[in-house]
């Protein structure tokens, strides 16, 4: 198998203030793990600029105007209390996006098997029109409307494991019968969506909520129970996933018991999933993680398996 690994330094320029969780040691974190001889065999490539026409698939003209304008020249402005922009967001956020779109074209036309895009911010949680939650823009809603309107897909699905519910995607395509969503996550936890009700306008929304301290055995429980039924009767063309680490149980910002090996194993029961129905096309987007140990080694338990099956 080849899995292509996409980043960009513009992604370390994204600077947020001092204690904040969402910062640029997450990504040299990765950098530092993926440099080790297990992963001498990773492709690896830069993430191009997103172009505009992808992202006002998802964003509005005048939301993305709006937001690229209020990027400061210097300093930090506050979009909310969790929410930053710096001189070099845009341009970190703009790469995410391109990284995302860069990877679904590298995997639909075969030139490798799979891929995963470490950038940040993440984008989970940004709606149509409201950055929030560390997020700016959607990269995978940005990257599933790519996939379609260059490649003519009829249905891709987006797993979200993320610890947050990921209400930005769920918002986005609430009314969808060609994209499928489904996240398990912690709940209640910020941002307060995510009931097993919430199936959406179409029932194309699959949430699969975990408690307080819930580990390995109630997340594998939710995927085969909930989720991984759902992708059957789907039958995706594309898998996209929203790969965030912080379920893992020394996150600072949730309380769930993942270990590594849980990222190991969704992520080669969704592999299955797409060597099924989507020719083996998955393509996996970071969002969040904020114990820097915990990221790396789950990251790495996660790309093992996008590179092992």
């Amino acid at each position: 198998m080849s899995t292509l690994l996409v980043t960009h330094p513009a992604g370390l320029d994204h600077l947020t203030p001092a204690g904040h969780p969402e910062r640029p040691d997450r990504l040299r974190a990765l950098d530092r793990i993926f440099e080790q001889e297990r992963f001498a065999t990773l492709l690896r490539d830069q993430a191009p600029r997103g172009e505009r026409d992808d992202i006002i698939r998802v964003h509005p003209e005048d939301f993305v105007d709006s937001l690229a304008e209020a990027t400061p020249h210097e300093g930090v402005v506050r979009i909310d209390s969790d929410t930053i922009l710096s001189p070099g967001s845009w341009e970190a956020v703009t790469r995410a996006v391109g990284g995302a779109c860069f990877a679904v074209d590298e995997v639909m036309e075969k030139r490798v098997t799979n891929a995963f895009v470490a950038m940040r911010p993440p984008g989970h949680h940004c709606e149509t029109r409201r950055p929030m939650g560390f997020c700016l823009l959607n990269q995978v809603a940005i990257a599933a409307r790519h996939a379609q309107a260059k490649y003519g897909l009829g249905r891709v699905a987006i797993v979200d494991f993320d610890v947050h519910h990921g209400n930005g995607t769920q918002e986005i395509f609430w009314a969808d019968d060609s994209v499928l969503y489904a996240s398990t996550h912690e709940m209640p936890l910020y941002p307060g969506s995510g009931a097993v009700s919430e199936i959406g306008a179409v029932g194309t929304i699959v949430n699969a909520p975990l408690r307080s301290g819930d580990a390995g055995d109630k997340f594998k429980e939710a995927f085969e129970s909930r989720i991984f039924p759902r992708l059957e009767t789907f039958r995706p063309e594309l898998l996209i996933i929203s790969a965030g680490f912080d379920a893992h149980k020394n996150d600072p910002l949730a309380s769930l018991r993942l270990v590594d090996t849980d990222f190991g194993w969704v992520t080669k029961r969704l592999m299955e999933v797409a060597d099924k129905y989507c020719d083996g096309r998955v393509v996996s987007v970071l969002e969040g993680g904020y114990d820097l140990e915990g990221l790396a080694s789950s990251a790495a338990a996660h790309v093992t398996a996008l590179m092992h099956g």
